[in-house]
């Protein structure tokens, strides 16, 4: 028995450290997939207050929770403090079921992102994936006389310890540096253009479509192939879809550059031949001065190597300001959509040295003097 309660231990212990270790090179994902959580137990009516303020703090609650992972793996691994951490397990097990449960059979959510960006599961695999934890996390506290400690020392804590303080430090270096794996369509060497294009093999949606005519005080449904002639009167077209295709969304969906007069420039701007800078800055909610001194250098090299910069945002009205009115740097504005900028760019702001429509590299704004160098 000791020796499967051994097995289990090792597996859950595993899993938990893999799990927190994949979303802690990018805590920001999982902030962002908590968003989307509160974001629709919000608009279910599901203490809509408590869900906004939880909103508001889901980066924080992204921190722990990854933490908490990590931490919590390690300490079944050593045997510090197994009741606590078995208990703490358990109930930490118990909530990822019931996300993962939410997302399976509500549809409002298409995945829950437990093992972040670069390892996506279905929701039929990670809800079997938590009901396995589950088992093995009830049968390690119904036997957890069986596990004892690697050693009777200081070791244990020592090594919780410094898996706390390793996690934590991870978060926060990628935080401000960019991920130090880019599992996302924008990582390096990706052609933007290419990826806003549909997928090879792409199978699209089927539809039936109904037409719906009027003459005089009466109205009927058509079948395409079957239309009126002209003495009716075109009403309405209803579509209801027949078969769900496959592998028919782009990567990029959701990318689209537009100019102050509303015009799409995306073709236009990623499409030349030649090196430039997209300038990421979703909003200004954070102070300025952390990186206008950074702007200003890679601004300056760009005219002396006439290569563009193009601001890229979603609150063009105060970058217009900031960077044309106040700064004088005379540089295009273009709005983007805010989840395309989060997703392109996990800091703000983030720098990307194209060549076409290809990112050659991409920094966040403590790197930005790297970006001078290329």
């Amino acid at each position: 028995m000791k020796i499967a309660v051994n097995i289990a231990r090792i597996l859950v212990g595993a899993l938990f450290i893999f799990s927190g270790l994949v979303k802690a090179i990018d805590p920001l994902g999982l902030s962002y997939k908590m968003q989307e959580f509160f974001e629709a137990w919000a608009a279910d009516k599901y203490l809509p207050s408590m869900m906004h303020w939880f909103h508001g703090h889901s980066y924080l609650f992204s921190i722990v929770m990854i933490t908490l992972e990590v931490v919590l793996g390690v300490a079944l691994l050593v045997g510090w403090r197994k009741k606590w951490t078995l208990s703490l397990l358990l109930l930490l097990i118990i909530f990822f079921t019931f996300l993962t449960s939410y997302v399976l059979f509500s549809g409002k959510i298409r995945a829950c992102g437990c093992f972040g960006d670069c390892i996506p599961l279905t929701p039929v695999q990670t809800f079997t994936k938590d009901i396995i934890l589950l088992v093995l996390a009830l049968f390690l506290i119904i036997k957890q006389k069986l596990i004892t400690p690697i050693v009777d020392n200081i070791i244990p804590f020592a090594t919780v310890l410094i898996a706390t303080i390793g996690v934590l430090w991870l978060q926060m270096y990628v935080t401000k540096h960019l991920p130090i794996k880019d599992c996302l369509p924008y990582k390096v060497g990706n052609d933007i253009l290419k990826l806003r294009k549909m997928p090879d093999g792409a199978i699209p949606d089927k539809y039936d479509y109904v037409f719906v005519y009027k003459k005089g005080a009466e109205q009927k449904d058509f079948t395409a192939d079957k239309l009126p002639d002209s003495t009716w009167e075109f009403v309405d077209r209803k579509q209801t879809l027949v078969e769900k295709g496959k592998n028919n969304i782009p990567l990029i969906n959701d990318f689209s550059l537009t100019d102050s007069s509303g015009t799409d420039v995306t073709e236009a701007v990623l499409g030349q031949p030649g090196e430039y800078y997209l300038f990421f800055i979703k909003n200004f909610d954070e102070p300025t001065t952390k990186w206008t001194t950074g702007f200003t250098n890679l601004w300056e090299n760009a005219k002396a190597s006439n290569k563009p910069i193009y601001i890229i945002t979603a609150d063009t009205k105060r970058a217009n300001a900031f960077f044309n009115e106040q700064n004088k740097y005379e540089v295009p504005v273009y709005s983007c959509d805010a989840t395309a900028i989060k997703t392109a760019a996990r800091a703000t702001p983030t720098v990307f040295v194209m060549k076409s429509a290809v990112v050659q590299h991409k920094y966040s704004w403590a790197d930005i003097d790297k970006a001078i160098k290329h």
